[in-house]
């Protein structure tokens, strides 16, 4: 009769490490040396080759989108700050770049959901817990401020001399006001919702995310005014892209440090060149403008439009990450077991 595993004599460390040796490999005994024991690395695999998670099925519009949504956003910001402090040229290109960049952003959107009509029934409910639901209703609460705004910059003389035209001027600072109210909401809801789905490379970076996301937008919008402002009026512009640049890079490499084994999705691949080039763009941006943009046109355009397509090169580095974590069960796998054992 076979003997009963478990009513067998526990076995010491030593014992127990001589029948792993000789199983995977030699050891030799007593105080000589031990030779190397050849365990092979191991390997995550999934039923039938297929990966464990779902790749997302999210085009080149979604990181688009992404970037446009910040961008409405910390232009929005701008343009509030401009038409407090006597910056006429700035809080125009703030509120017209603002309203193009959100109209950008929806199409995208749209684009990706396939059928207009999914936007508007996300706003049949408010559902606090779901950051699809929340980020809707954000959106709805930014558009029509930065909308009006945005039109009384454009009025013909002839109509700003009417009624309508008088009012619609006198409702565009409170209506940029609560749109840059807003504002920060906007540049960051992204990260959450992203950070909240059960990709690996975005849900393991959910402290980080944010960040990355808000410094991006900041950077990209102080940019985008920076290159098409006069210098004498840019200051506002170029105190946020310093902010935006900086807070981005910190952020990204805090990202990359506490991540643990969902950072090689962001550090190998495509990613890893995606958020290189973001990386050298945005410092040269930050560099320009802290040098000399301040009293050159030429260096606050050539550094502005750095920092612009890094903020853009940023997030589809992101988008690219997550994409690349769900095809290896790896990074699914690893962490589960490291909750477990913890």
């Amino acid at each position: 009769m076979s003997e009963d595993p478990l009513l067998r004599e526990p076995r010491s460390d030593a014992q127990a490490s001589d029948a792993r040796a000789g199983v995977f490999g030699r050891r030799k005994r007593g105080g000589g040396s031990r030779e190397e024991l050849m365990v092979p690395r191991a390997e995550f695999r999934s039923y039938y080759g297929r990966p464990v998670l779902k790749p997302p099925v999210w085009e080149w519009k979604v990181p688009a989108y992404l970037f446009t949504g910040g961008l409405a956003a910390g232009t929005s910001l701008l343009a509030a700050g401009a038409d407090l402090t006597g910056r006429p040229r700035l809080r125009r290109v703030g509120r017209t770049g603002s309203l193009a960049a959100l109209l950008a952003s929806g199409y995208l959107l749209v684009a990706d959901l396939g059928r207009p009509a999914r936007f508007h029934h996300m706003l049949r409910v408010a559902k606090p817990t779901s950051p699809m639901s929340v980020g809707t209703w954000i959106l709805t609460a930014f558009a029509p401020g930065v909308g009006v705004a945005a039109l009384a910059e454009v009025l013909p003389g002839r109509f700003r001399r009417t009624l309508p035209g008088r009012l619609l001027r006198a409702t565009a600072r409170p209506a940029g006001l609560v749109s840059a109210v807003i504002a920060p909401a906007v540049a960051s809801y992204t990260a959450v919702l992203l950070s909240q789905t059960a990709v690996p490379a975005w849900h393991e970076a959910h402290p980080q995310l944010p960040f990355v996301f808000t410094g991006s937008a900041a950077a990209s919008s102080g940019g985008f005014a920076m290159a098409l402002v006069p210098v004498r009026e840019a200051q506002p512009a170029r105190a946020l892209a310093v902010f935006g640049a900086v807070t981005e890079l910190a952020a990204s490499k805090v990202l990359e440090r506490r991540l643990g084994l969902s950072a090689e999705a962001y550090t190998t691949g495509k990613a890893h060149r995606l958020r290189k080039w973001s990386e050298w763009l945005t410092a040269a941006g930050l560099l320009g403008t802290l040098a000399a943009a301040h009293r050159s046109r030429a260096v606050a355009a050539a550094s502005g439009a750095a920092l612009f397509a890094g903020s853009a090169l940023q997030r589809f580095g992101v988008f690219e990450a997550g994409v690349e974590s769900t095809k290896d069960p790896k990074y699914v796998v690893v962490p589960q077991r490291e909750r477990l054992n913890r």
